[in-house]
């Protein structure tokens, strides 16, 4: 196999890994995007970008509740301009450093669409690419509904544009209360918008486990103007320099207006004119790409990974399926980790991963659920950031860790901890028995577990 002639349709996280883990097992390997550099969506329109921005608004509100600490650093200046160029220099960045690595690896690119013409050839431009084996990567891109695309523009934005951070309106509506409609409302709020929300389910992060979702909940009720749920956007239409939106739902204005609407209600697969017709590849009725446990689509001679087949549309995800599908193609067992975590990155934080209680209620899954409140951790009052909360999913004859769920500032960087909890199969007595460093936000999870013990000496139970 070794021998043989990979190409590899989307340079993304799961993309370029692909390509990257291929050409180091020895394959001769061709990498085909429409961006000028690897990195894909997530590196030049979405995750990357709105990490930075991200990070300067938590700078922002950091500076503002200091104040109540005895530090006040004033109003912030804004320089729209700096900081959409250390954006770009960030993203800029990374990008050079991926092509590097393409090249050091003699990866062979081509910057186009690749359509395929049967099942071992492509054309991209006016060119033909012969090859033995595929493996699809070309991603997913935000939905608009139909009859909101004519307003499409300056006013109507979505994720992607969104985050070129043009203008900072002064009234944004926020339409999806999703983690990128959150993310999102999350900086424009801290950059001085007024922001509304609008989720016609009954709470934000639907899906999610609601002691999670709560504290969120809590924080932009305090930073957003205005949070709708129930609530769904009957029309939008364009009236001079503004949008003019009629709500049906929960909300006591009707009808409002704003500078702009940004609609963050999902992604779709890019799966259309790629000429799957032209091969045995299977697609659902929403278009994604059917795939087996090793990736494999109904064609032998094509893998598929990452938000083209579905599921969690995370870029690690994506990143583990090309090592699963590159480990296939070489022979090699599959990885057993299957625990993908998830991270919101709102202020504060929300990750989980594993089995949560709102799903194992769904299921009907006997479950045990133990919390342990950030207000009992040293270093979250040290930070000023007691509204956290780290849980623990048991199994209630064995004690072993089903789920993790944490919310608070930072808990994208603990939640790996409980990955390894919950592949490992650890019980709450081995996260109990573990020595955590004090004072720091991580010992939660072992403080979580010896709440579950009743050894936790932080959280008084009475006999």
């Amino acid at each position: 196999m070794s021998q043989k002639h990979l190409l590899v349709v989307g340079a993304g996280p799961g993309g370029y890994a692909a390509a990257f883990l291929a050409a180091d097992s020895g394959m001769r390997v061709t990498l085909v995007d429409d961006e000028k550099n690897p990195g894909g969506v997530c590196l030049h329109h979405g995750c990357i970008p709105s990490k930075t921005l991200l990070h300067l608004a938590k700078l922002i509100r950091e500076t503002r509740d200091a104040k109540s600490w005895g530090l006040d650093f004033g109003e912030p200046r804004i320089d729209l301009s700096a900081l959409r160029n250390w954006r770009d220099n960030v993203t800029g960045s990374m990008g050079k450093g991926l092509d590097m690595l393409s090249r050091q690896r003699k990866i062979s690119r081509m910057q186009g669409r690749a359509r395929f013409i049967n099942s071992n050839c492509v054309e991209v431009g006016d060119q033909t690419v012969d090859f033995d084996v595929a493996i699809l990567a070309s991603g997913s891109r935000p939905i608009i509904p139909h009859d909101w695309v004519a307003l499409n523009g300056n006013l109507l934005m979505d994720s992607t544009s969104a985050l070129r951070l043009d203008a900072i309106p002064k009234k944004l509506l926020i339409v999806g209360g999703g983690y990128i409609g959150l993310e999102m409302g999350t900086v424009y709020s801290a950059l001085g918008s007024g922001v509304a929300l609008v989720e016609m389910t009954e709470g934000i992060l639907p899906g999610v486990d609601r002691d999670l979702a709560r504290p969120v909940l809590s924080r932009i009720k305090n930073d957003f103007q205005g949070v709708y749920t129930n609530t769904k956007v009957a029309s939008i239409s364009k009236v001079g320099d503004e949008l003019e939106v009629v709500f049906e739902g929960a909300v006591e204005a009707s009808t409002q207006k704003f500078d702009r609407v940004l609609v963050a209600v999902g992604r779709k697969p890019n799966s259309e004119d790629l000429g799957l017709e032209n091969t045995q590849v299977e697609t659902d009725e929403r278009g994604f790409v059917k795939v087996d446990d090793r990736q494999k689509t109904a064609d032998p001679s094509i893998l598929a990974i990452g938000d083209l087949t579905g599921g969690a549309m995370l870029a690690h995800k994506a990143s583990h399926e090309a090592r699963s599908a590159i480990q296939g193609l070489l022979g090699k067992p599959a990885d057993r980790s299957r625990t993908v975590p998830a991270v919101v990155f709102t202020d504060p934080e929300v990750a989980w991963c594993g089995m949560s209680e709102t799903e194992a209620g769904a299921t009907g899954r006997k479950i045990v659920a133990v919390k342990f409140p950030w207000s009992a951790s040293g270093r979250a009052a040290t930070l000023g950031r007691t509204d956290g909360l780290t849980k623990l999913v048991l199994d209630p004859e064995s004690d072993k860790i089903l789920g993790v769920g944490i919310v608070g500032t930072g808990a994208g960087e603990l939640i790996a901890q409980g990955v390894l909890a919950v592949d490992q199969g650890l019980t709450a007595k081995d996260l109990a028995d573990s020595i955590a460093p004090h004072p720091t936000l991580s010992e939660t999870l072992m403080e979580a577990a010896q709440a579950h013990l009743k050894t936790n000496p932080h959280i008084y139970k009475r006999r």
